[in-house]
């Protein structure tokens, strides 16, 4: 069983890259179904969770190339399946992204529920609510989603809570649809401007991703195009709290720093200094940290994706931080790993109040989801002795060459086989 071990490495310093953002690259992946020529996709990381959209697509009959190590051309002209394997789609939850393609492309999906991290409940009953609006017909068998439709009409669609999710697989939907579809209380997120971007290059007419109201034009098919994926702002994110952490000196290049407002401005609020650049952004800790507060919010709000990685973050600030998570309900399972290192956090429903600063110590941990593996890597930088993190699977679904890059910056971190 392959674990991480970090030791106290304190002063990181140096330049990093940031990879391309797994959260744009899978939905992108998904619509690459509704391409009929080839899609030439730049910047896609290297990670578990791409690994398998590419089977997915490949089980439904797309040509999948992968052109050296962040590039694939994938032709999905000749589809011939719009049944996606349990196998795949019980190992990660954006599988069920190629609903909407496939419902669109081809008149049909059949996909079993998804899987993905546990960390709170993330019904699916917007994406189906949506594909209905649009004409489909809905059947639950035993696990298995049905969706059918002779034709998808486009409609107005109001979304009960700003899902990511739901408003990608509506989107990619609705593209091929008959008429104008209008989304409203969409989410904002970067990556969902991205995969409209995406869309628009294949011919589609996609307007207002980015805010709450989007409008899809339905055209007649898409063709095939050149896309680079945006960079990963919750990667970036990551290492510009382990400068913070660390005290240390860190350049995030590869970047958009408009992505990172929230970020930025709390990290300023613990002390830090930060340095935006066009595409990089300068970390440089402060060697008494003050106490802050964040709550998770859907963009332009503080990530959710973030919250772990500050959880670690506020163990070493001087004072009460307080923590309040409102998009998942169980997204506080790394306090219990951090707690066994030495920090000082109780959690009461959504809301954890972390007591600092306090000295950790490096024990056995395990990475319970994708974002609590990299906090409790970040905690390991600044705790005594070795920590050592089991159930690494987890951040690699959404971190490419993670050991790689925290000692480009003089982390004491490696990789060992452990039985």
């Amino acid at each position: 069983m392959e674990k991480i071990l970090v030791k106290n490495s304190l002063h990181l310093r140096g330049t990093v890259r940031t990879s391309g953002a797994k959260n744009a690259a899978l939905p992108i992946l998904a619509a690459s179904l509704l391409g009929t020529e080839d899609i030439v996709l730049e910047d896609v990381p290297e990670l578990k969770d791409v690994e398998i959209m590419t089977e997915v697509l490949k089980s439904l009959g797309s040509d999948v190339k992968k052109i050296g190590k962040n590039k694939f051309i994938i032709n999905s002209k000749n589809l011939n399946s719009y049944e996606t394997k349990y196998e795949l789609m019980s190992k990660m939850r954006a599988s069920f992204l190629v609903m909407g393609p496939l419902l669109g492309r081809m008149g049909k999906t059949v996909n079993s529920l998804p899987g993905g991290c546990n960390i709170g409940s993330r019904p699916i009953d917007l994406h189906l609510k949506g594909f209905e609006a649009l004409g489909a017909i809905i059947e639950n068998n035993v696990g298995d989603i049905t969706a059918s439709a002779e034709e998808l009409t486009g409609n107005k669609i109001y979304l009960d809570f700003p899902s990511v999710g739901a408003t990608e697989n509506i989107i990619m939907a609705a593209v091929l649809a008959k008429g104008e579809t209008i989304i409203e209380n969409a989410a904002m997120e970067p990556e969902i401007v991205d995969l409209a971007n995406f869309l628009r290059k294949m011919g589609a007419s996609v307007t207002g991703a980015g805010t709450s109201s989007i409008r899809i034009r339905g055209v007649e098919k898409l063709t095939g195009c050149n896309h680079q994926i945006i960079p990963d702002r919750i990667e970036a994110g990551t290492f510009m709290v382990a400068a913070a952490i660390t005290k240390g000196d860190v350049i995030v290049e590869n970047v958009i720093s408009s992505h990172m407002k929230p970020i930025i401005a709390k990290l300023k609020e613990a002390g830090c200094e930060v340095i935006e650049n066009d595409e990089a952004i300068r970390v440089i800790g402060t060697e008494n940290p003050k106490a802050i507060s964040i709550k998770t919010l859907p963009y332009p709000g503080f990530p959710t994706d973030m919250q772990a990685q500050f959880l670690s973050l506020m163990t070493q600030l001087r004072g009460n931080s307080v923590a309040i998570e409102t998009v998942f309900e169980n997204r506080f399972m790394h306090a219990d790993e951090l707690n066994k290192m030495g920090a000082d956090i109780s959690v009461e429903g959504r809301e954890a109040i972390i007591n600092g600063p306090k000295k950790l110590k490096g024990t056995s941990v395990k990475a319970t989801d994708l974002r609590a593996g990299a906090a409790l890597i970040l905690a390991g930088l600044v705790a005594e002795g070795t920590t050592e993190i089991s159930e690494i699977y987890h951040i690699d679904r959404g971190y490419e060459n993670i050991e790689d890059k925290f000692r480009s910056l003089g982390a004491n971190i490696e990789r060992v086989d452990r039985e």
